[in-house]
């Protein structure tokens, strides 16, 4: 039977098995080399065509948003916030039980980690950027962020200038809310910040074998009094002897980072007081740094609460990661390790300031 001309005309218009789109042979190509992940949702739509079903231009935005994001947040270095949140939560733990105790703020509290957070993570992407750009960071690095090219220069700038303002944002709210004296805060605030921003930034005192001093008294002393001030509004200096076991444990994960990089770090042309000393000596001083805490803890125990014991049952694990730093195989994991058992050992000791019922006192405490 003749065909008309306008079935002709419809049999021509049907669309035949077109091939995938340039999006569609990005997204293949992505799975073929394991980058798309299973981490795209499955529920997201998709069009059905003669080669099967595809995921659209959607799903590909989706998962590249999700894949910058998740980019972002690990050039924040997450495994490395216990340093500054742990001397924190104790700074509120003492102000919860201080005299003062009625003006505990939940509020006060979240505000108060959120600044001290936002500030660590700008210092951590400044340290990213100017280790890359004084040629420290290369092939060999632990951060790959910029070595690897998995963000720009750019990014990271605009990145730390972000968090910045973020704890800039945090720490006005904060000066309202708290029953401080603003100017108190904004002393130990803005110093805080200015040291995040030249540790590695302008003087650059990680490059100049400060950078220990720096870690020691910003992640102990300084935030806790912080945390503690912003609380009760009060200046209490007995609280930085309570952050003594913490700014050791704290800054043992920074001499493991620099006796790690040492050699690296010596062929940049930089000097770190792990570089200082050598490997022998800096090994004795990660044991001390890493179980001096510990000695102190004992003694707390037995002369004000058992509770301070509670800390000692991760005893076990400081000697396993020790045994680690004393072997070039396992060195590099020591670090994270460090910061790791940081976490644990700064929960238990801020549980036992909680629940014991007699807190340590100090020779300069006035009665």
């Amino acid at each position: 039977m003749a065909t008309s001309r306008s079935e002709c005309e419809q049999q021509e218009a049907q669309p035949t098995s077109a091939p995938p789109t340039s999006t569609t042979q990005l997204l293949w190509q992505r799975q073929a080399n394991g980058d798309a992940g299973h981490e795209t949702s499955t529920t997201t739509a998709t069009t059905s065509t003669s080669n099967g079903k595809v995921a659209t231009a959607a799903t590909i935005n989706s998962s590249g948003t999700f894949m910058k994001l998740k980019t972002y947040l690990l050039a924040l270095r997450p495994w490395s916030l216990s340093a500054s949140l742990m001397p924190t939560l104790l700074g509120s733990a003492l102000a919860y039980r201080s005299q003062w105790a009625a003006e505990f703020s939940m509020l006060t509290f979240f505000l108060t980690a959120f600044t001290v957070t936002a500030v660590h993570c700008a210092g951590n992407v400044v340290n990213t950027y100017f280790d890359f750009i004084k040629g420290i960071d290369k092939q060999k690095a632990d951060d790959r962020t910029l070595v690897d090219h998995i963000l720009t220069k750019d990014e990271v700038v605009s990145l730390g200038a972000i968090l910045y303002m973020a704890g800039c944002g945090g720490f006005v709210l904060l000066a309202v809310l708290s029953p401080a004296k603003m100017e108190h805060l904004a002393l130990i605030y803005f110093g805080g910040l200015s040291s995040s921003f030249l540790y590695t930034g302008g003087i650059g005192f990680k490059y100049i074998a400060l950078g220990d001093l720096v870690i020691l008294v910003l992640f102990g002393p300084i935030s806790v009094l912080f945390a503690f001030m912003s609380q009760t509004g009060h200046v209490d200096w007995t609280t930085m002897g309570y952050a003594i076991p913490l700014a050791l444990n704290t800054e043992a994960i920074l001499h493991s980072n620099n006796t790690r990089d040492a050699e690296s770090d010596g062929k940049a042309g930089i000097v770190t007081l792990a570089i200082l000393i050598g490997r022998t000596a800096s090994h004795v001083l990660y044991a001390l740094l890493l179980f001096t805490p510990y000695s102190l803890f004992f003694i707390f125990g037995f002369k004000y609460s058992l509770w301070f014991l509670l800390p000692l049952t991760t005893l076990p694990q400081a000697f396993q990661i020790e045994k680690r730093f004393r072997n070039e195989q396992t060195m590099h994991m020591v670090p994270k390790q460090t910061a790791k058992l940081n976490f644990f050992f700064g929960i238990l000791y801020i549980v036992a300031c909680c629940c014991a019922h007699q807190l340590p006192t100090f020779v300069w405490r006035k009665h």
